[in-house]
C-alpha cells in the first residue's frame, strides 16, 4: 500500500511531463535535519529582532537616565537583576552572533565562500566566534565592574 504523501509527490514540469516533486520538510516523520545555512539565516532573523528588543531596551535606560534618580534607580534595580542580566546576556549573544554572520554575509556578497564545506565551516565559526566574544566581554564586564 502506497502512503498518502506519495500523490502529493506528483506533479508536471513546464513541458507538461509528470516528475516527482520534493516533499515537504514538514510532511516528514522527524527525519528532517537543518542545513547549516538555514540555521545561521533563522539565527540571523531571530537576533535581528532581539536587537531590535534591546535597542527599545537600552533607549528606556537612557530615557530613565534623563529623567531622574528614582527613575534611573529603578531601571538599573531591573537589570542589576539576575534576569535583568540575563537579558543583557541575551543581547549581547545576538549582537555577536549579528555581527559575525554579519562579517560571513560580507565575504558571499563578494563572491567567496559558497562551497559547501566552506559554508559548513564559516557556520561553526560564526557560532563558535560568537560565544567566545560573548564569554569574553561578560568576563571583562564583572572584571572591571
Amino acid at each position: 500500500m502506497k502512503d498518502v504523501r506519495e500523490a502529493l509527490m506528483v506533479g508536471r514540469n513546464s513541458e507538461g511531463r509528470l516528475v516527482r516533486r520534493p516533499i515537504s520538510p514538514f510532511m516528514l516523520p522527524f527525519d528532517y535535519r537543518l542545513q547549516m545555512s538555514s540555521l545561521t539565516s533563522i539565527m540571523h532573523r531571530i537576533t535581528g529582532v532581539a536587537l531590535g528588543a534591546g535597542t527599545l531596551l537600552f533607549t528606556a535606560w537612557l530615557v530613565c537616565a534623563a529623567s531622574g534618580e528614582s527613575a534611573f534607580s529603578v531601571i538599573q534595580a531591573i537589570l542589576g537583576s539576575w534576569f535583568g542580566l540575563l537579558i543583557l546576556f541575551g543581547f549581547t549573544l545576538a549582537l555577536f552572533y549579528h555581527f559575525c554572520n554579519g562579517i560571513r554575509h560580507l565575504a558571499w556578497d563578494a563572491g567567496k565562500g559558497y562551497e559547501l564545506p566552506t559554508m559548513h565551516r564559516s557556520g561553526m565559526l560564526v557560532f563558535a566566534v560568537t560565544i567566545i566574544l560573548t564569554l569574553a566581554f561578560w568576563a571583562i564586564a564583572f572584571l572591571v565592574g
